[in-house]
């Protein structure tokens, strides 16, 4: 298949699905405006398992196709070239990851798109051992919020295989203090899945930095704590 084919497909079967009163419900789960079709999830899911059943399939396609479909704005087409990439990571090279990070520049503006590479496609790089956790470095200095998001999102995958928290919580607690809300989401829940392998570890470093961390990251990581466990990280009233 060939790029200007793969787009057309996609945006014809987004055209022919599109569905205006649940693309009003879509637009409750973000902060800004939902600019899209209106499709469920199952029917994204459910066109990229078929297309990727396609013969002559392959990652360079989408990887050129990507930026146009980015372009265009439209969340389901967004999502479709992200799943698709994917579903194609047996095909993965370093330079993969090197042509995911450019797109931050123009693209992946919103949670659900960042969180789709993180929680899928971003942990297959370390799974694989296609890189190390220190390639993500430079995104943890991102002008761009949601790139900065992936790579505490990207761990939480990788801590759960690993069981070791403590090298991912050092890596990433230069973020303990970005100004960004977005930021202190992927934290926060880093922080909570990682209490979960180690609370002992994780609630040591959340006393160190209780006292000067956004509260958002203090209250997603205390989230499955007892209520008299969670007093413990209580900013203290000045």
């Amino acid at each position: 298949m060939i790029t200007t084919n793969l787009i057309q497909e996609i945006r014809t079967y987004c055209m022919v699905n599109a569905n205006a009163e649940q693309l009003q419900k879509s637009q409750r789960f973000f902060k800004d405006e939902f600019v899209g079709y209106g499709l469920t999830a199952p029917q994204v899911h459910g066109k990229v398992k078929e297309m990727l059943k396609q013969d002559g399939f392959n990652l360079q396609t989408v990887l050129d196709a990507a930026p146009e479909l980015m372009k265009g704005g439209m969340y389901e087409e967004i999502s479709m070239g992200l799943l698709l990439i994917d579903g194609l990571w047996k095909q993965f090279i370093p330079e993969t990851f090197r042509i995911i990070g450019s797109w931050f520049s123009f693209s992946i503006t919103n949670w659900a798109h960042a969180d789709t590479l993180a929680m899928f496609t971003l942990p297959r790089f370390l799974d694989k051992k296609i890189l190390e956790m220190n390639d993500f470095s430079p995104w943890l200095n991102s002008p761009y919020k949601f790139q900065r998001r992936c790579v505490p999102v990207t761990l939480i995958k990788h801590i759960k295989k690993t069981r070791q928290v403590m090298p991912s919580i050092l890596f990433v607690e230069k973020l303990m203090a970005d100004p960004e809300r977005e930021v202190h989401q992927g934290m926060g829940w880093f922080l909570r899945e990682s209490w979960k392998i180690s609370p002992a570890e994780t609630e040591s470093f959340l006393e160190k930095w209780k006292h000067t961390a956004p509260r958002l990251i203090i209250q997603y990581a205390c989230e499955k704590m007892t209520a008299e466990n969670k007093l413990r990280f209580k900013r203290a009233k000045k």
